[in-house]
């Protein structure tokens, strides 16, 4: 009977506790002006999901946009649209009827849906650099439509591959004390910080992940950059050079949008205990809703084939 109740209490003891649910903050230290901030918030989501659906349909339905740039293009589009999808309508939620349960499994989820994705957005931007580098630098060698399906699986099954093990490491772990997520959406290291017990798997696996991806990505977009940049210093006509350089200019604008807040969230979240909470949660936010609004703005303003299928008269959706 004593054998029996020692294996009982360790196995109760080794068996790792998972609350039912979770409390969202929303924006700590700015709970009474939250219902005004999802008013732009909500005005954000919707531009970003009208913008990115309208790129998907355009380039769908128009044969002679099915290039590779396009499909790139396409691919960011739907990350997009997963990525503010993920977040703001539950947000919405906290901000205007304080709904701020998530289940436990559901904070994975909606974790495992925004890592991944962050993951493939980077992926995509720096096959699009790659895709910018050929074209330039390489016309004769431009990438082959298997080559951009082959690039984009690759970066999906990277996304996936590398985010799963948080979700499992997050599983084994015991939430013993408070169940309140000082953030607006469950992000890993703000989930991991309410843990009781040894973290450091964790901490040291997101850390290997964040470097991995963003370190490898935003090398390989500065090589290329730097590569087309000295081709087109070399052009004899001073209207070519113009016209590349603002197609460049286009691209950086799209990456510093991406990679600034993400970089400063990653940095806060570990080394940034002086910055306060709501800043680094608005940031955060806007992490998740700036580049997707963005996007179809900037390279939908910018690609003149998508304007003029656009500004076309009769242009309609099949």
């Amino acid at each position: 009977m004593a054998s029996t109740q020692g294996f009982m209490s360790s196995l109760n003891f080794t068996t790792p506790f998972h609350p039912p649910t979770f409390l969202l903050a929303g924006i700590p230290g700015l709970e009474k002006e939250q219902f005004w901030i999802a008013f732009p918030f909500c005005i954000m989501y919707t531009i970003a999901v009208l913008g990115n659906i309208t790129l998907l349909i355009i380039i769908k339905t128009e044969p002679s946009l099915h290039e590779p740039m396009y499909l790139f293009l396409a691919m960011l589009a739907f990350t997009d649209l997963v990525l503010s999808t993920s977040t703001l309508p539950k947000m919405l939620g906290i901000f205007w009827l304080g709904s701020r349960e998530i289940g436990f499994l559901s904070c994975l989820a909606q974790l495992f849906f925004i890592h991944t994705f962050s993951s493939v957005e980077s992926g995509v931007l720096m096959a699009m650099a790659l895709d910018r580098y050929f074209a330039i630098c390489y016309p004769l060698h431009i990438l082959s439509m298997p080559v951009v399906v082959a690039l984009g699986i690759l970066v999906l099954v990277r996304g996936v591959l590398l985010v799963s093990p948080f979700c499992f490491l997050l599983h084994r772990l015991s939430f013993c004390q408070h169940h309140v997520i000082s953030h607006s959406y469950c992000e890993h290291m703000a989930v991991v910080k309410l843990a009781c017990g040894d973290t450091r798997v964790n901490v040291v696996y997101g850390l290997f992940v964040a470097f991995v991806v963003t370190g490898f990505d935003i090398v390989l977009i500065f090589v290329s950059y730097m590569m087309i940049l000295r081709v087109v210093m070399r052009l004899s006509s001073t209207d070519t050079q113009l016209k590349a350089f603002s197609t460049c200019a286009s691209h950086a604008c799209v990456i510093l949008a991406f990679y600034v807040p993400a970089l400063f969230t990653f940095l806060t979240h570990r080394f940034g205990q002086s910055v306060p909470p709501h800043v680094h949660i608005m940031v955060a936010n806007l992490y998740l809703l700036v580049p997707p609004m963005l996007n179809p703005i900037i390279y939908g303003v910018r690609t003149k084939q998508l304007c003029e299928k656009m500004k076309s008269p009769g242009y309609h959706f099949h």
